[in-house]
């Protein structure tokens, strides 16, 4: 049993974004973790904004979910996950981040599972921006996956989610210290006040003599700035900002009547950034055409990242399946 690969690549040639342009050679790098490809049933891990393909393990961002005789079980399921080309993670960039949309990424991960000679995955996860390229996925090949789990995401980013995308782009571009800054404006998305009060109390940080939320804010700034680089951020950014299974094809309802396998969609109750009513209205749409789809919603006064930390109620909406 092989329990973790360090990165393999995949050397992509001539791949054309939507937007036209012309890549000769893209990387796509990935991690295996668990029984060896091909040995059992095959679970896609998308990761999310500052995430990469290290789902478990030492420095692992899931180990709370996935792992041996945890909710998604390394001993049953064969774990992949592919980083996004310009993560950083693996040493390749991408500087023109323009060039790229949630669905060329959804066309290079394709590209990768095909080159894996995987016929169908047993369920594509993700979360956030991961779980806006698993939609993709599967609006592109319908018959993918087994279970398609997007959480805390949907099918198209919203006005106020371009909204702030934008204002990550601008700081991004503009701030003297890029990467602190984006990261200290998206935690006040990624959370919500509710959060912070139950978090901070309104404390002082008697040695810096600012408030714990400052000092807090700062320490995730400088944690980031030291693991990510700034063209990572900008191509993550913007994938988040292009989601949208519907650009230039067919109506929602064609292209999701086509998926065969079954939707759990996962919202959170205070998510500010995919929110429950927009997951709500997708599932509503959903289930006028399709048997198989559910809607479930994490209860949670930590908003978008509760993907991150309510692991006993991801858990108790996940077990069935797995």
């Amino acid at each position: 049993m092989q329990l973790e690969n360090k990165h393999t690549s995949i050397i992509l040639q001539n791949f054309t974004t939507e937007s036209g342009a012309f890549y000769a050679v893209l990387n796509l790098s990935f991690q295996v973790f668990g029984p060896e490809l091909h040995t059992a049933p095959i679970v896609l891990v998308n990761h999310a904004l500052t995430g990469n393909s290290q789902v478990v393990g030492e420095n692992g961002w899931w180990n709370d979910l996935i792992g041996a005789n945890k909710t998604i079980d390394t001993t049953k399921y064969t774990i992949l996950s592919f980083n996004v080309p310009g993560n950083g993670f693996d040493g390749f960039i991408i500087e023109n981040y323009s060039h790229f949309n949630a669905r060329d990424i959804a066309r290079i991960f394709i590209e990768g599972i095909r080159f894996l000679e995987i016929k169908q995955l047993y369920a594509i996860i993700g979360g956030s921006v991961g779980g806006g390229i698993a939609w993709e996925m599967v609006a592109l090949e319908p018959k993918i996956t087994q279970h398609l789990i997007p959480i805390a995401t949907d099918w198209k980013s919203t006005d106020w989610l371009i909204a702030n995308c934008f204002l990550q782009e601008q700081i991004l571009k503009n701030s003297s210290k890029p990467i602190e800054d984006a990261r200290t404006h998206a935690m006040l998305c990624y959370r919500t006040p509710e959060s912070f009060a139950a978090k901070f109390q309104r404390t002082t940080n008697e040695e810096l003599a600012i408030f714990n939320v400052e000092s807090w804010l700062l320490h995730h700034g400088e944690k980031l700035q030291k693991r990510f680089q700034i063209s990572s951020y900008k191509m993550m950014n913007q994938l988040l900002k292009t989601i949208d299974i519907t650009r230039n094809s067919d109506s929602f309802e064609e292209i999701t009547s086509k998926i065969e396998g079954e939707i759990h969609i996962i919202g959170i109750n205070s998510d500010l950034f995919f929110t429950a009513n927009e997951n709500k209205a997708t599932y509503e749409e959903l289930k006028k055409y399709k048997n198989k789809v559910s809607y479930q919603e994490i209860v949670s006064i930590h908003g978008h990242d509760a993907f991150l930390i309510e692991y006993k109620q991801l858990h108790n909406l996940l077990q069935d399946i797995f």
